[in-house]
């Protein structure tokens, strides 16, 4: 019964966008390391090292820095950053849907004129 309740956990660190590094979460939420840290040993934070050249990293899951966010820090800087950090996302998120739907009018555009030809 236990790896039923763990399962969607193990999909959520594979799953694209549901993890960000520490210094992801210091950056778009404003946090210090510090805070992460007693964060995790509270068991706020769940975490998994992760090594690139050598250089440890953590990965944390987007979700629970969410929750850690709405639940701890309030104030007015910390919703900004975040704010910026929603803007940002969203921004990325139509740049590639539109060169998407380019792509595809490309596509569609081309297919119609081998109707016609």
């Amino acid at each position: 019964m236990e790896t039923e309740g763990r399962a969607p956990v193990q999909e959520e660190w594979s799953r694209k966008g549901a993890t960000l590094s520490d210094k992801t979460a210091r950056k778009e939420f404003g946090l210090t390391q510090e805070e992460i840290a007693a964060a995790i040993d509270a068991g706020q934070l769940q975490y998994r090292v992760g090594v690139i050249h050598g250089n440890p990293w953590l990965r944390l899951l987007r979700r629970e820095v969410e929750e850690l966010m709405d639940s701890t820090y309030q104030d007015r800087d910390h919703r900004q950053r975040r704010a910026r950090a929603e803007v940002a996302r969203v921004d990325r998120e139509l740049k590639r849907l539109r060169a998407e739907v380019s792509a595809l009018e490309e596509h569609r555009a081309k297919l119609l004129a081998d109707l016609e030809a």
